[in-house]
């Protein structure tokens, strides 16, 4: 079971869930995310890597979800183009009350664009 949210949706994102401590996610490019450089915005890749870890944790019993995000650290490590990105998430330490997660973002030419980590705290 996946978080069903509008912005999420809004953003066609395709959910794989590897196991219990990994996400993958899958964001097709469109226009609208494309800057004046030619590259993907910054902030799309880093709401791309914020979703694959926020979605390692599965919801509660209602579809709501049980983590937010308390610190987020994105890392671009080439401008992103192509046809679609692909976050690789994993949960890195579950903790009592913060869930530490890290990212990787690819092309759809398996080149790594972006590395991310996350701190989740549990709600």
């Amino acid at each position: 079971m996946l978080i069903k949210q509008p912005f999420d949706e809004f953003l066609s994102f395709h959910y794989e869930r590897v196991d219990e401590t990994q996400m993958k996610v899958t964001l097709p490019i469109q226009p609208l995310f494309i800057n004046s450089a030619g590259l993907v915005h910054g902030g799309i890749i880093s709401t791309l890597a914020d979703v694959a870890m926020g979605n390692i944790f599965r919801p509660d019993e209602n579809n709501m979800q049980t983590v937010v995000t308390a610190d987020l650290k994105v890392s671009f490590l080439r401008g992103a183009t192509g046809e679609y990105l692909i976050a690789d998430a994993h949960l890195v330490k579950r903790g009592r009350t913060l869930n530490h997660t890290d990212c990787l973002i690819y092309n759809n030419e398996n080149q790594l664009v972006a590395k991310a980590s996350g701190i989740f705290a549990s709600i």
